[in-house]
């Protein structure tokens, strides 16, 4: 099992720092995100904290507070440490996940120490190799939309693959205009997204235009109902899960056995759920695929490292950073990204290089 090849990772803290970053998206807000470094025997391990609250990542980074977090651990009884912690002050945050969100974040800082400090990195801790990693860009259209911005992208890059989030001001014509291309890769409904900004109802005639005018793609995330759940018979193995999956409970508690997941490590909170849900879904043939969240920093390489180990080939939503600006310039980086020559740690990136 992959968690005990981890497990007993040696790791030594003597003292930690939260550090804050801000950037404005593509998708039109703002995004901060606290990064969790943690010190020992001359390394520092990191991990990014993506809760989705301005306010909560400025009062967590200005604390007096000191979290007790320093000493000596297996890896395994530092994440049983850190799951008595209440990182939130005593505030209720804003989701009940953040918890998750904010654990991972110190457990993957610790992850990466622990590896540091044994001089390895995870693909050889797990004995396993770094494969090159598929991608593709996560976007919205435009206000009214057009698919001018997809389009846009492929004038740029003609081998760029998408996820697209589909909302009811779709028409035919933009569906028809966006199938054309043939690289738009999932279809994110959100329809389990609940008291969030980006909401989206069931809407029986957007689920049916999506299923009918992307045929090949995956469908990720529906609300079923008594309107929307007829719909889907038949395309069950396109339909993938993404805001429920927290853990191997999670993934029998959908609806139907899956054929498709996408895996974005924060939400599990604890190093040991991400590892044991993997192995639920090779040892269930569920295929995977990695999500990202904005990631400002060390984190969007975490998600490389993970999608390099276990879905490489998937279509991952874990394009580099820089195509997350609102107006990305430059030389981009192309889909499949190399791995790094020398990773260190949990990062999926030269020691030393620039993140």
């Amino acid at each position: 099992m992959l968690y005990e090849q981890i497990s007993d990772l040696e790791l030594e803290i003597d003292g930690y720092d939260l550090d804050g970053r801000e950037r404005d998206t593509s998708s039109g807000f703002t995004r901060a995100t606290t990064i969790v470094s943690v010190h020992g025997d001359g390394e520092t391990g990191r991990g990014e904290d993506v809760i989705y609250d301005n306010e909560e990542h400025e009062t967590i980074q200005n604390t007096a507070a000191e979290f007790p977090i320093t000493g000596e651990y297996t890896l395994e009884a530092f994440s049983e440490t850190v799951s008595e912690i209440d990182f939130f002050l005593g505030n209720e945050p804003n989701q009940s996940i953040f918890r998750n969100y904010r654990q991972w974040a110190v457990e993957s800082a610790a992850l990466d120490l622990a590896l540091r400090q044994a001089d390895t990195n995870l693909a050889e801790q797990l004995d396993r190799t770094y494969d090159p990693v598929r991608f593709v860009v996560s976007t919205r259209l435009e206000e009214p939309p057009t698919g001018d911005r997809v389009l846009d992208w492929l004038d740029r890059n003609p081998d760029l693959e998408f996820k697209l989030d589909p909302t009811a001001e779709w028409t035919d014509d933009i569906v028809q205009r966006l199938a054309t291309t043939d690289a738009v890769q999932t279809l994110d409904l959100k329809g389990q997204y609940h008291g969030t900004t980006v909401d989206q109802p069931a809407d029986p005639a957007l689920y049916e235009q999506v299923i009918e005018g992307f045929p090949e793609a995956l469908i990720e995330d529906p609300e079923l109902n008594d309107e929307t759940r007829p719909l889907f018979e038949g395309h069950e193995p396109r339909v993938t899960w993404d805001y429920p999956i927290r853990g191997v409970e999670t993934v029998e508690a959908l609806p139907w056995e899956p054929a498709w997941l996408n895996i974005k490590p924060s939400r599990f909170g604890s190093v040991q759920s991400l590892l044991e849900t993997i192995d639920y879904c090779r040892d269930h043939e569920i295929q995977l695929f990695g999500g990202g969240q904005f990631e400002l920093d060390v984190g969007r390489e975490h998600l490389h490292a993970i999608a390099s180990l276990f879905y490489p080939t998937a279509p991952n939503d874990v394009a580099p950073k820089a195509y997350n600006d609102p107006d990305p310039s430059g030389d981009l980086p192309s889909s499949p990204l190399t791995p790094p020559a020398d990773p260190q740690g949990l990062s999926w990136k030269d020691d030393g290089e620039a993140t």
